[in-house]
């Protein structure tokens, strides 16, 4: 195995994703990226789980990507839409972010001697962001490799989970408990379980409420009926 750099934002699925990393590779490096955000506890939640991972941790300011496109996780004057408008994007969809943080990882990762890319996104659960669908990551993919003549490859341990699969990968990489009291997914910068309103806590929230009854039904006795 080799080394890999890991795009993390200190969220439940980049968590998730770095410790799958440390179990896939033998050297793994972080990257986290200001990008005029609203809030920087995401930041923080990043900076304490590389640490206590082991996982060296660079973050790089891009916050000009916040000057070029609006989104409500950039502008504190726009509200939040809480679902998904039907003939467009919601408007918590940062233009471009994974097309600049997925460019900016690869010359990171080529600095180090790095091939191996690894990032959270998820089409199953993909909130309507183009640049978390497959046909994003693979031509990024091919794109990354024609740009510096390199062969890197990109990883989506999460591209065809749902949150409850994402919260069952955490348990069996023993993480579960970290993942869920030390994230930060919150659109609005509550740790753990988040406010519970925005998007993202109501997407993590059901995931995890499917998870954990599926875990509970598969260890009750074989005719146990009582919680039925």
């Amino acid at each position: 195995m080799s080394g890999a750099l890991v795009v993390f934002s200190g969220g439940q699925d980049s968590t998730t994703c770095l410790f799958w990393a440390k179990k896939h590779f033998d050297e793994v490096h972080a990257l986290s990226f200001f990008y005029g955000q609203k809030h920087s506890r995401e930041l923080d939640a990043a900076r304490a789980i590389a640490k206590e991972a082991g996982v060296p941790l660079d973050v790089q300011d891009v916050s000009f990507i916040s000057r070029i496109g609006r989104s409500s996780l950039t502008d504190p004057s726009m509200p939040m839409d809480r679902e998904k408008p039907q003939d467009s994007f919601p408007n918590t969809f940062v233009p471009g972010r994974n097309m600049f943080f997925l460019g900016i990882a690869a010359v990171c990762a080529r600095e180090k001697g790095i091939r191996n890319i690894v990032t959270g996104v998820s089409q199953t659960d993909f909130s309507g962001y183009p640049d978390c669908r497959d046909t994003f990551i693979r031509s990024m993919n091919v794109t990354l490799n024609l740009a510096m003549e390199e062969q890197f490859v990109l990883h989506t341990p999460l591209m065809w989970l749902d949150k409850a699969a994402t919260w069952e990968m955490a348990d069996s990489l023993g993480v579960f408990d970290l993942v869920r009291t030390r994230t930060v997914t919150c659109y609005n910068g509550v740790e753990g379980d988040g406010c519970g309103e925005c998007p993202s806590c109501r997407l993590r929230r059901r995931g995890l409420e499917e998870y954990l009854e599926r875990k509970n039904r598969a260890s009750r006795p074989e005719g146990d009926v009582s919680h039925a």
